[in-house]
């Protein structure tokens, strides 16, 4: 038996499902034929090794044009982390295994209550003006 992977591949059927867990979910919008997203696997799959409760997921924008439509995702590799349903980062690029271990722990730390709070502050000053 190969060596289990540990990033879920998402596609239209699964996607709600991935994205509405709670706790910490990465989402990797790569493609077969970009080379820096062929650069960034590697390390996004040594993270993932790192931090097993964590949804590693990845969404190949060739096969899924229309979730990627849907994102708005205009240059890949681009990653987004949700973490209680909360989007909280999204950002073109690959990252070096550092700065994806750093955002990871600052996720982590956030106090979700907090943010949450501050979600529905700014919606009320939207709705306000």
């Amino acid at each position: 038996m190969g060596e289990a992977t540990t990033t879920v591949e998402i596609n239209p059927q699964n996607f709600k499902q991935v994205v509405e867990k709670d706790g910490i979910v990465l989402i990797d919008w790569w493609a077969p034929w970009c080379g820096p997203c062929r650069m960034f696997a590697p390390t996004y799959e040594k993270v993932a090794k790192k931090h097993p409760d964590i949804t590693f997921a990845k969404v190949n924008t060739e096969a899924e044009p229309d979730l990627a439509g849907s994102f708005e995702i205009r240059s890949i590799p681009t990653l987004m982390i949700l973490r209680d349903r909360v989007l909280l980062f999204s950002q073109a690029g690959a990252l070096p295994e550092a700065g994806l271990e750093d955002l990871i722990r600052q996720v982590r730390a956030l106090d979700m209550d907090k943010v949450r709070a501050d979600i529905a502050a700014q919606e009320k000053t939207a709705e306000a003006s």
